[in-house]
């Protein structure tokens, strides 16, 4: 059981880490995209810069689902060595990103509002004039076609790969 939990987190692991590469890789261009869309609408591009708002992998973009990832491959690691420790961070870490990735769907899902909410808590009276479903609409158009598929695919690895884990946990 103890590898079975092994490879469902370490799945887990490269499905955290998936989106961040690709926000690495096409932040930029999502990020003309928006810019060309702010113009659009006659807002400053540079509001983007003055708040801190960016498209590619940086700051929590990364961090957090490295983090998730490297729990995960070190909870795989010892399940795989037979130590009783990786049962317990099974335990821990999966049950901890799959709550995390029920979030991370809610914010997809809510992703208008939630950007509108954040707009609104930076308390900067030109993000509260941008036209959020088609700032967001031009962002996310930048990114390739199969991103969706993606995002999906990520979703259901980390789901089904954290109850998996934690079923061997239960059952080692």
């Amino acid at each position: 059981m103890n590898t079975v939990a092994a490879v469902a987190q370490t799945l887990v692991a490269a499905a955290f880490v998936s989106i961040p590469v690709l926000r690495h890789r096409f932040g930029a261009v999502a990020k003309a995209a928006a810019v060309t869309e702010l113009r659009r609408q006659g807002v400053r591009p540079a509001v983007l810069e003055e708040n801190k708002l960016r498209f590619d992998a940086s700051g929590h973009e990364w961090w957090a689902p490295g983090s998730f990832a490297a729990a995960s491959l070190a909870a795989a690691a010892l399940n795989l060595a037979g130590s009783p420790l990786g049962t317990t961070l099974t335990w821990i870490f999966s049950s901890i990103a799959f709550v995390a990735n029920v979030l991370i769907l809610q914010s997809q899902l809510g992703a208008v509002k939630s950007v509108r909410d954040a707009f609104r808590r930076k308390g900067d009276p030109e993000l509260l004039n941008i036209d959020v479903p088609a700032f967001l609409n031009a962002a996310e158009g930048a990114f390739p076609a199969w991103t969706r598929t993606l995002q999906n695919a990520r979703h259901t690895v980390v789901f089904a790969g954290s109850a998996l884990a934690l079923t061997a946990a239960a059952l080692a």
